[in-house]
C-alpha cells in the first residue's frame, strides 16, 4: 500500500512538472503580420532586412540582383519562397533562388524547385528552398548553417537580350518549423552571426561608429542561449520514470520484513 501511495504522488508530481512543459511547447497563435513593399538590395552589403512569416513584395526589372536579408535562430528549419510575376510577352526564362548564411556560404537546400524555367507566355514563376536545420554550433570545417542573419538573391539566369530590363514583380515569404530538442547539441555560438557583429564584439576604441551593429534583426524572442532545448524535459522524465522503477523494484524484492526470532516449534 505505501509503495502504490508513493508511486502515485511521484506520478502526480511528474505530471504536474510534465505540463508546463507541454503547454509551452504547443504552438500558439501567431499574429499575421501585414504584407510589405521591400524592395531588394543590389548585393549583400545593400540587402533589405525583412522579417520571418510576412509576405515582401517588390517591383524590379528583369536582370537585377536582388538581396533580402533575415534572422535565423538555433533548432530553426527555414523555407524561402519566391514568386516572379513576369510581362505578358517575354522569352523564356529562368529563374533562380539562392541562400546564403552569415558568413555568406551558399547553403544548399534540402528540396524545393529552387531553379524554374519559365515558357514564353507564362504569366509567373514560383520557387522553394526548404534549407537544414540551423545548428547552435559547428566544427569550423563544417558548413552546417548557423545561427544569425541569412541573404536571400532572387535573379534570372541566362536572361535573353530581348528580356532585359523588363519590369517585373516580385514576391518573397520565409517561414520557420521550429525542430526541437532533436536538432539540439552541446554547444553555442559567442555571437549570432549577423553584420557588424565582430565590431561590436571586438576591443573596440574610443570611435563610437565601430561599436554600431549593423544589422538590426532578430528573431521576435530574441537569440536562444543555445543550451535550453525540449530534451532536457524527457531528460527529466525519464529520471523521475528510472527512480519509479527502483521504488517498485525494491518494494516487490524486499519481502514481508524481518525474520521472527520465535523457533518454529517453540
Amino acid at each position: 500500500m505505501r509503495c502504490a501511495k508513493v508511486m502515485g504522488a511521484a506520478l502526480l508530481a511528474l505530471g504536474l512538472a510534465a505540463a508546463p512543459a507541454a503547454a509551452d511547447s504547443s504552438p500558439g497563435p501567431s499574429a499575421a503580420k501585414e504584407a510589405r513593399s521591400a524592395k531588394g538590395g543590389t548585393s549583400f552589403r545593400t540587402a533589405t532586412e525583412i522579417e520571418q512569416e510576412q509576405e515582401i513584395t517588390a517591383s524590379a526589372s528583369a536582370g537585377d540582383y536582388l538581396y533580402w536579408s533575415f534572422p535565423a535562430d538555433a533548432e530553426q528549419r527555414p523555407t524561402v519562397r519566391a514568386t516572379v510575376e513576369l510581362p505578358e510577352a517575354h522569352a523564356a526564362q529562368t529563374w533562380r533562388v539562392d541562400v546564403y548564411d552569415g558568413l555568406r556560404r551558399r547553403q544548399a537546400c534540402q528540396w524545393g524547385a529552387q531553379t524554374r524555367t519559365a515558357a514564353p507566355g507564362t504569366s509567373s514563376v514560383e520557387l522553394a528552398c526548404v534549407l537544414r536545420t540551423v545548428r547552435a554550433w559547428a566544427e569550423p570545417w563544417a558548413n552546417d548553417p548557423l545561427p544569425g542573419t541569412y541573404y536571400v538573391r532572387l535573379t534570372a539566369v541566362g536572361l535573353p537580350t530581348s528580356d532585359l530590363g523588363m519590369p517585373v514583380g516580385t514576391g518573397l515569404r520565409v517561414e520557420s518549423k521550429d525542430v526541437g530538442g532533436p536538432a539540439a547539441v552541446d554547444g553555442s555560438l559567442s555571437e549570432p552571426l549577423v553584420p557588424g557583429v565582430s565590431m561590436k564584439s571586438g576591443d573596440g576604441g574610443e570611435d563610437p561608429e565601430r561599436n554600431a551593429v549593423l544589422s538590426a534583426i532578430e528573431p521576435e524572442d530574441g537569440w536562444s542561449s543555445g543550451w535550453w532545448s525540449d530534451r532536457w524535459v524527457w531528460t527529466g522524465i525519464g529520471a523521475v520514470l528510472a527512480a519509479l522503477a527502483g521504488i517498485g523494484g525494491y518494494a516487490l524484492t524486499r519481502g514481508s520484513g524481518r525474520p521472527s526470532r520465535v523457533p518454529p516449534g517453540a
